[in-house]
């Protein structure tokens, strides 16, 4: 597939719009509501929002191609991409046609603020995977001390669950402490009740565009024309419930309860210019496993944290979505070499990326050692896992040539169980 790589010097009519996540060289896509409750595919410039219906009812967009654009389900297959391409040719700075139209603008032109921005695409289908290794071996160093800290199978296989799509909520969705069965520390039994070991994971996850029926496979080598967009994930966990129900079969209430996506789709277009290899993978993968080509990204991420105590929020960990084993088209592949069917809008997850060095873990298991070593904030509190009132964000974001491609926020407040 051909991508469309807004040059680095091209410029926009909207204010300020370099100096921020969204640059005319992003122009990412949500679904929103405004104030006046009109809901619709809305695109990102700035520190403002294109009604990208408005524009199709004004006639600055192909009806024959653009039927309705009230939401992604609206669009024909690899629509997308195009409307990425139309809305560059109407926000560049030397096409008055929409800049000077103020009735228009006044109609078309959003603050981003203003709007409640839902999940991007609701999805059918919600996978997450276990692909980055250093949380991997983290992990495994923390529940298997005396052990290898890979299982057997991770460098040959992407690992991952099926996960309830049902309960994917949107940035600034309030997540409630969930409840369940765990078993304490030098207990003989489980007890029910809330978590108390509340986690969040750092990861990235993808939106499928063009579907596979059953019964066929999407390859690695074609997997990355079926991607539609990258995303912010945070799959929160409650790690004394994954800890006791996850023998045999994985998790299944400790991770079921919630998991919070980031209000903009960031088309693969947008990202050309962080495109990486990626790290060596030895031993080396079978035949329908390999890399086609630059496969992965240096996306730097950023989890952030604010207490009740805090003003502002403070930097918790960072990481790189350059630290995944296994790439995005990797996961594709396999998830559907067995012939399950895929969907337009399905939604799959990296699974937590941890970088190598102290600092750089995705999640507050690694971070606080099992909750064995809390971490100290710049209040003075102390954490080995979440409490009630903290807020967690997300960030993600890639940098080149003198602009900035974001995704948004993709926050939660962790709120009491119910």
């Amino acid at each position: 597939m051909d991508r469309f790589v807004v040059p680095a010097s091209a410029e926009t009519w909207v204010e300020g719009a370099r100096q921020t996540d969204f640059p005319i060289q992003n122009i990412a896509f949500g679904t929103g509501t405004t104030k006046s409750g009109v809901e619709a595919i809305f695109a990102a410039i700035g520190d403002q929002a294109v009604n990208c219906q408005e524009l199709l009812e004004s006639g600055l967009l192909d009806p024959e191609r653009y039927p309705a654009l009230f939401g992604f389900y609206d669009l024909a297959e690899g629509a997308l991409p195009e409307l990425r391409r139309d809305l560059f040719e109407l926000l560049r700075s030397d096409n008055p046609t929409l800049r000077d139209d103020r009735s228009l603008l006044r109609r078309a032109l959003v603050a981003q603020s203003d709007l409640q921005m839902s999940v991007p695409i609701p999805p059918p289908a919600y996978v997450d995977f276990y692909s980055g290794i250093h949380h991997a071996e983290n992990v495994g160093r923390l529940f298997r001390p005396q052990g290898e800290p890979l299982l057997p199978n991770y460098r040959h296989i992407p690992i991952g669950y099926h996960g309830r799509a049902g309960t994917i909520v949107p940035s600034g969705t309030p997540i409630i402490r969930p409840k369940g069965q765990f078993r304490p520390p030098d207990s003989a039994g489980p007890e029910f009740g809330p978590t108390q070991a509340m986690d969040f994971e750092l990861e990235m996850g993808f939106y499928v565009s063009e579907g596979q029926p059953m019964g066929r496979r999407i390859t690695c080598a074609a997997a990355g024309d079926h991607i539609l967009g990258l995303v912010i994930v945070n799959d929160w966990s409650a790690r004394d419930i994954q800890q006791w129900e996850g023998q045999p079969l994985g998790p299944f209430l400790s991770k079921s309860f919630a998991t919070t996506v980031s209000p903009w789709i960031v088309l693969p277009d947008a990202l050309e210019p962080f495109r990486i290899e990626g790290m060596e993978q030895d031993p080396p993968v079978l035949p329908y496993l390999r890399r086609q080509g630059e496969q992965h990204y240096d996306i730097r991420l950023e989890v952030r944290i604010k207490t009740k105590k805090m003003k502002t929020s403070e930097v918790l960990a960072t990481s790189n979505m350059k630290h995944l084993y296994w790439s995005m088209p990797q996961q594709l592949a396999h998830m559907t070499v067995n012939g399950t069917p895929a969907e337009f809008g399905d939604l799959y997850a990296t699974g937590t990326i941890s970088g190598p060095e102290p600092g750089q873990a995705g999640s507050m298991l690694e971070l606080a050692f099992k909750g064995s070593q809390p971490i100290t904030l710049s209040t003075g509190e102390t954490r080995a896992w979440l409490e009630d009132g903290d807020e967690v964000t997300l960030r993600a974001w890639g940098e080149a040539d003198g602009f900035r491609i974001g995704f948004g926020d993709c926050s939660g407040v962790i709120q009491p169980e119910r």
